[in-house]
C-alpha cells in the first residue's frame, strides 16, 4: 500500500520569515497526522531556517530544484550535498515552470534524478503536457517520452524510491483541473509506463496529481487508485488550506 504524500510547492513565495510563520502554524496544525506523509519546498533562502523550525516534527522539506555537479564554477547554482546540508530529503526535478523558462529538458532531469540519489535525496520527478499537445491528442506520448528519457538508467532499488508528479502544464495556476477521471487515466498510463522500465517497482512509485489542486477538490481526486497525493502550488502557501489537503476526506 503506498502512503499518500502531500507536498507543497512555494515556488518564488515567500520571505525567510514569512516562511518560518507559516510552518509554525502548520506545524502545530497537522501533528496529529500519520497516514499522510507531508512534504514543503520553501526556496533555497528560507530552506535552513525552515528545517531548524519543523525538526522534531512531520514535516520534511524539499528543495524546488539542484545541480547535478557536486561543485565548482556554477554560479547561481545549488549542489545535491549543500541541500542535504540544509536538511532537505526531497528535491522537485523538471517542474514544468522549469522547463518552460529555464531550458530545462529530459537529459538534464535525469542528470539532476541521478545526482539526487547519489546524494540520498528523494527526486519528485515532474512531467505533463501543456494544451496544445492534450488538444493535438498526444498526451500519451508526451508522459512517456518524458518517463523513458527522463528516468532512464536508475538502479532498481533507485526506481522504487523516485516520486513522479503528474501536472497537466494547462492546469497550473490556472484554476482549470484535470477531472479525476482525466488525472486517473494519466496516473495509470504513467504507472504502465514506468512498469515497462522498472517491472515492480512502478507499483511502490507515488504518483501526485499538480494542478490546481485545493481543499474543494482533493477529495475526488484522491479517491483514484493510481493518484497517490498531490503537488500543490497556491493552496500550500496557507497554512489553513494546506492543513484541509492534508487532512483530506477519505
Amino acid at each position: 500500500m503506498r502512503k499518500p504524500l502531500m507536498a507543497g510547492n512555494w515556488k518564488m513565495n515567500k520571505t525567510v520569515a514569512e516562511a518560518v510563520s507559516i510552518v509554525k502554524a502548520l506545524k502545530s496544525s497537522i501533528a496529529d497526522v500519520k497516514d499522510v506523509d507531508v512534504l514543503i519546498c520553501p526556496t533555497f533562502m528560507a530552506l535552513y531556517a525552515v528545517n531548524s523550525e519543523v525538526k522534531g516534527s512531520n514535516i520534511n522539506i524539499g528543495a524546488q530544484n539542484l545541480f547535478w555537479e557536486s561543485k565548482g564554477a556554477f554560479t547561481g547554482e545549488i549542489s545535491p550535498a549543500m541541500v542535504k546540508d540544509a536538511g532537505c530529503s526531497y528535491v522537485l526535478i523538471g517542474h514544468s515552470e522549469r522547463r518552460q523558462y529555464f531550458g530545462e529538458t529530459n537529459e538534464t532531469v535525469n542528470k539532476k534524478i541521478k545526482a539526487a540519489l547519489a546524494a540520498e535525496l528523494i527526486p519528485v520527478v515532474c512531467v505533463g503536457e501543456t494544451l496544445k499537445e492534450r488538444e493535438d491528442n498526444v498526451t500519451f506520448k508526451v508522459i512517456e517520452k518524458q518517463i523513458n528519457e527522463g528516468l532512464v538508467g536508475l538502479r532498481a532499488e533507485q526506481a522504487g524510491i523516485v516520486v513522479i508528479a503528474y501536472e497537466p502544464v494547462w492546469a497550473i495556476g490556472t484554476g482549470k483541473t484535470a477531472t479525476p477521471d482525466q488525472a486517473q487515466e494519466v496516473h495509470a498510463f504513467a504507472r504502465k509506463a514506468y512498469g515497462k522500465m522498472y517491472g515492480d517497482a512502478s507499483q511502490k512509485v507515488r504518483i501526485l496529481y499538480g494542478g490546481s489542486v485545493n481543499p474543494a477538490n482533493v477529495s475526488e481526486l484522491m479517491k483514484q487508485s493510481d493518484i497517490d497525493g498531490g503537488l500543490v502550488g497556491g493552496a500550500s502557501l496557507d497554512a489553513e488550506s494546506f492543513t484541509k489537503l492534508v487532512k483530506y476526506s477519505k
